[in-house]
């Protein structure tokens, strides 16, 4: 493909709670064995880009040890590769990234450094498959300084976090609102654009000159009437993890069988770094039901409508329903959880019993438990 890849993957979310306390939300893990950033990086592998930069800040530990190898996206080619880029001090900028469009300006070397005449931006937040090749072909055609990939939500009630665009019948956008309160529109800005590298490096160092810092309001909000940007249109499942609720229900969707086809069998497939664990283990006494259970687990108690992720632990005697376990997990015995989000690493003693109301219950636990 005649572009590189950019994601962007260092904002800090606070609508993710105690979540995102110890991770970035493009490392928030998704559907029992992946992250979030596995998505975005698939389908750049997916497009045949070659070279994709990854833009981290917050939080970008786990980020950074999960991006330590290319080789699980097959990007560990002799041209191209996966680069990861934090903030850094140098005579020229002593700032940690002060928005999207700044966190591009700081790593412009990247930009003017590249060959290829496109760029594909994206976020590491979100659950989606999409061949970016399609979006160039269309970029192409519709002889567009920038396009913006959109999606039609059917379900408006949590719109307001996203940025709303209208469009003309051939495509073009024509308004452009980052997160109204209130709004007729359904259609969103999914954090996707393809634009030609030189004109991006334009107004990013345009940007840059006035002091303007992000990407959508210094950008797109700005130039919408000057420059010719069109929304391509994405029909299959798309999914942004930037709240607790949206998370939980992101990989609640997983326990669908159509959703499950969709991502697993369906080509192209989603890669993501493999960690070498026995397959898991379903004791005497185990009722497993409509669940995820991932590599490494041992379940002896009763489990509903849950996605459970790598090495957790389920003692006997114990019920689990509609409930997000993350790594490492220890659950006692005789206990009863329902509607709650475990945390990576977490002890939940014997004889427990919590239920999320309304929405799920965030569980941290910070005694460890090995086993």
């Amino acid at each position: 493909m005649k572009a590189i890849g950019i994601i962007l993957a260092g904002g800090n979310n606070k609508l993710m709670k105690e979540l995102t306390n110890t991770r970035a939300t493009a490392a928030m893990p998704v559907a029992g064995s992946y992250r979030s950033i596995d998505f975005t990086l698939s389908n750049m592998a997916n497009s045949r880009i070659q070279k994709v930069a990854v833009i981290t800040q917050y939080n970008a530990r786990s980020l950074n040890e999960h991006l330590s190898s290319s080789k699980w996206w097959d990007f560990g080619r002799k041209q191209g590769g996966l680069f990861v880029f934090t903030p850094t001090i140098t005579a020229d900028s002593s700032y940690w990234y002060r928005g999207t469009a700044d966190s591009i300006y700081q790593n412009i070397q990247f930009l003017k450094k590249s060959h290829e005449p496109y760029v594909v931006i994206a976020s590491g937040d979100a659950v989606y498959k999409l061949d970016y090749d399609k979006v160039l072909q269309y970029h192409i055609e519709k002889k567009a300084d920038i396009t913006m990939v959109v999606k039609k939500l059917e379900d408006r009630s949590d719109i307001n976090r996203f940025g709303v665009v209208s469009m003309t019948e051939e495509g073009r956008i024509t308004e452009i609102e980052e997160k109204p309160l209130e709004t007729n529109l359904s259609t969103v800005n999914t954090g996707i654009y393809v634009i030609r590298r030189r004109l991006l490096i334009e107004l990013i160092e345009k940007a840059a000159e006035e002091d303007r810092h992000d990407f959508v309001s210094d950008i797109l909000i700005r130039y919408k009437n000057v420059k010719r940007i069109f929304g391509y249109k994405l029909e299959s499942y798309w999914s942004n993890i930037s709240t607790v609720d949206s998370y939980y229900k992101t990989n609640m969707d997983f326990l669908n069988r159509d959703v499950r086809k969709y991502f697993f069998k369906d080509y192209p497939e989603v890669y993501t770094k493999v960690d070498d664990l026995p397959p898991a283990k379903y004791n005497r006494g185990a009722n497993v039901r409509n669940s995820l259970i991932s590599s490494g687990c041992i379940v002896n108690g009763t489990v509903e409508n849950s996605v459970m992720f790598k090495k957790i632990y389920i003692g006997n005697n114990t019920v689990i329903k509609n409930c997000i376990i993350l790594n490492n997990a220890y659950i006692g015995d005789n206990s009863y959880i329902e509607n709650c989000i475990i945390e990576e690493g977490s002890t939940i003693k014997a004889n427990s019993r919590f239920v999320g109301e309304g929405s799920p219950k965030i569980l941290m636990e910070d005694d460890p438990v090995y086993y």
